[in-house]
């Protein structure tokens, strides 16, 4: 094995930003009665999408049948309040998890991307925001490809743009749909403990670790 690219999730893996994208939830959610969300609350959801999340929020709060006394378009106005409250307060709260810009400066001798599920001008508006773009040769968001992890497909965009086989690529991500997507592409898998997922629903990973610095003596470790 020679490890010659590195994928890595962006929420959970990169990024703690779970306290933008809650409060972000609840000023969307504010004129339709729902219950406040908590941070907890959050990232058990989330990894899906913001579309797909919000459809899991109004089915939890109101069943599979809409209520009367809510709007007809209650998904499309509740996605468009979110999307104005977090593109204005995006990196409010949101950093990076310990020992990422460290880790990050030392694979200068690899490839690296971003998949997320989260869009694509979100996803760099916050790499950007975070000085953290730099790192990267490409970032592919939820409306990139035609489907979104656990889909293969955007691992294979990656791999096709930047002509790394399967074999020599790794991917890093804090939940079930990045493994699920790593081992669909037949690329390794590596599971962070410290993210949105409790370890059971990550522990088919290739590899786990407790630390993004913890990925330095991994790939040296694959690479012998």
């Amino acid at each position: 094995m020679s490890i010659q690219l590195i994928i890595f999730d962006l929420d959970g893996t990169l990024i703690d930003s779970s306290i933008d994208i809650t409060n972000a939830l609840n000023y969307a959610l504010e004129p339709y009665s729902f219950k406040r969300l908590t941070v907890n609350d959050t990232i058990k959801m989330v990894g899906e999408g913001i579309t797909r999340l919000i459809e899991k929020l109004v089915a939890s709060a109101w069943g599979n049948e809409v209520p009367p006394r809510a709007p007809a378009g209650i998904h499309t106005e509740v996605t468009e309040r979110f999307l104005k409250h977090y593109t204005q307060h995006i990196l409010d709260y949101t950093k990076e998890y310990p020992g990422v810009k460290e880790t990050l400066e030392r694979l200068n001798t690899y490839k690296k991307a971003v998949i997320s599920n989260k869009r694509e001008s979100l996803s760099k508006m916050v790499l950007d925001g975070l000085g953290l773009s730099r790192y990267f040769d490409i970032i592919i968001g939820s409306d990139t490809t035609p489907e979104k992890k656990p889909s293969p497909i955007p691992i294979l965009k990656v791999l096709s743009e930047l002509h790394v086989r399967p074999a020599d690529a790794v991917i890093v991500g804090d939940s079930n749909y990045d493994v699920d997507a790593g081992k669909a592409a037949g690329i390794t898998t590596v599971a962070v403990t410290y993210g949105y997922r409790p370890r059971e629903v990550i522990a088919h990973a290739d590899y786990l670790i407790d630390r993004m610095t913890d990925l330095i003596p991994l790939l040296e470790k694959m690479n012998r």
